[in-house]
């Protein structure tokens, strides 16, 4: 495990826990601590990152705090961090020396760079960003329990619900999210079933037209029959007319050439 990346929590300076790779008897003591001669105090780039929180109990408080009981109460809030090199353990622990204005000015100058270097966004949702503000909490958060340790550990009562907030958060998003593609899903499909029955629906439309048309044409053609029919039988009608016509008056002249000679 390579150490892992710089904090802006401030610790001590790491401590190195040898291991003894040779055999021993059970009641041997396995680990030898000491401490390297050039390390960070505040975490350079061999800074590792802090592990879990532990879940163990806080100390109890009391009036008057000695320097043992406020480094139990940070190593409570910020565990120590751990990590191998070159097949050695180190330990390096969250510092207790008491914080000073330059200490604070100095923190906002170290986010502001970190949030240039890493190219954090200003706005919106952005891990980079909300990782070194949780950075800079914590570091806020040791300063404050130094001086004031019910303060720190009413700080650090604030850090989990807001941790726990985001995670609530992140978590309706995730399920958002997953509910969102299923209905996208869903709608992909019911658009490929609206689809089949649109196409269905416009065939039956083209089988409906062609049948209007076949019935308009049998329709125009029934009526064009009737209507040669209908001329034909007025044509025929009227020359029957006229046939009657002519014999009613061939009749006529034969009745009055009849009569005529009668009267004289």
């Amino acid at each position: 495990m390579i150490p892992p990346s710089a904090s802006l929590v401030k610790y001590d300076n790491p401590v190195l826990v040898s291991r003894n790779t040779e055999k021993k008897s059970p009641r041997a003591r396995p680990l030898k601590a000491s401490q390297p001669p050039n390390s960070s105090a505040n975490g350079g780039s061999t800074s590792p990152v802090p592990p879990a929180p532990r879940t163990g109990k806080l100390p109890p408080m009391s009036s008057d705090l000695n320097k043992n009981q406020t480094e139990e109460i940070l190593n409570a809030i910020l565990p120590p961090r751990e990590w191998t090199e070159n097949g050695q353990l180190w330990i390096q622990q969250v510092s207790s020396t008491p914080a000073t204005r330059l200490d604070v000015v100095n923190l906002q100058e170290q986010l502001d760079m970190r949030l240039q270097q890493r190219q954090a966004r200003e706005t919106g949702i952005c891990p980079v960003r909300r990782e070194l503000y949780s950075q800079c909490f914590d570091e806020l958060i040791r300063q404050v329990t130094i001086n004031c340790a019910e303060r720190g550990l009413l700080l650090l009562r604030v850090r989990d619900e807001i941790r726990m907030t985001i995670a609530a958060y992140q978590t309706l998003y995730e399920s958002s999210v997953a509910f969102g593609m299923r209905k996208a899903l869903q709608a992909e499909q019911g658009k490929s079933d609206m689809e089949k029955k649109i196409q269905e629906l416009e065939d039956d439309k083209k089988d409906l037209e062609r049948q209007v048309n076949e019935l308009k044409a049998k329709c125009e053609a029934i009526e064009k029959r009737e209507a040669e029919r209908r001329a034909i039988e007025e044509k025929k009608h009227a020359e029957e007319i006229q046939f009657l016509k002519r014999t009613n008056q061939q009749l006529k002249t034969q009745l009055e050439g009849i009569i005529a000679p009668t009267k004289k």
